[in-house]
């Protein structure tokens, strides 16, 4: 049967999400242009027509995989509603034990990103990016007096940085640290980072 003739934009995208599926299964390191081509049945002339190298290949699938993580980020910040909630919604979201990112791919980014500069970049731009959105919000949660919080963007650095560490625990060490305890830490966390009482984000939810 013959392949359905795709533009440009199609035939990108299609390799880069193969590209974040292969880096999953095999990590940043094993991953050859070779792997990306044979998911798709495709040549590897063509994968290198749309990205030169495979350190550009790399860099543009984890760019690609933040753009869809950040695009959901927003929406959940951008709700009509308490900003209590939405940063709820938003920490158990990119907890380790919610659906955010593929943790495993993006612990192979930070290993990878110390040597490869491209890939350093995406990975850093995404990060800041995180913490601006929940700075943000932990702002204007201040603003409107619903809690106390006197450096929203240091709040966000701590939080997110407890949330990255709580991942590579769960992710790397199985059986180190359960699901239910990395929960309760993060909403501890965000509670004492917000000077409310834990119970508050749980009646956020209601």
């Amino acid at each position: 049967m013959a392949r359905v003739r795709l533009s440009v934009a199609e035939r990108r995208e299609e390799l880069l999400r193969a590209a974040v599926e292969q880096i999953e299964a095999r990590g940043v390191a094993a991953v050859r242009i070779a792997d990306v081509a044979s998911a798709l049945g495709v040549s590897n002339a063509l994968v290198l027509y749309h990205f030169s190298t495979k350190e550009k290949l790399v860099a543009a699938a984890f760019a690609h995989a933040a753009e869809d993580d950040l695009a959901h980020l927003h929406k959940l910040l951008g709700r009509r509603t308490t900003a209590l909630r939405r940063l709820r919604a938003a920490v158990r979201w990119y907890a380790p034990t919610g659906q955010a990112k593929g943790w495993r791919l993006w612990i192979e980014g930070w290993a990878a990103a110390l040597r490869d500069p491209a890939l350093r970049e995406v990975t850093q731009a995404l990060d800041t990016q995180w913490k601006a959105a929940l700075a943000e919000v932990i702002a204007e949660g201040v603003a409107a007096g619903e809690f106390r919080c006197p450096d929203p963007a240091g709040a966000a650095l701590r939080l997110t940085a407890l949330l990255d560490g709580l991942a590579v625990q769960l992710t790397s060490y199985p059986g180190a640290l359960s699901r239910a305890r990395a929960q309760e830490w993060a909403d501890e966390a965000l509670a004492r980072e917000l000077g409310v009482e834990r119970e508050a984000l749980t009646a956020a939810t209601r």
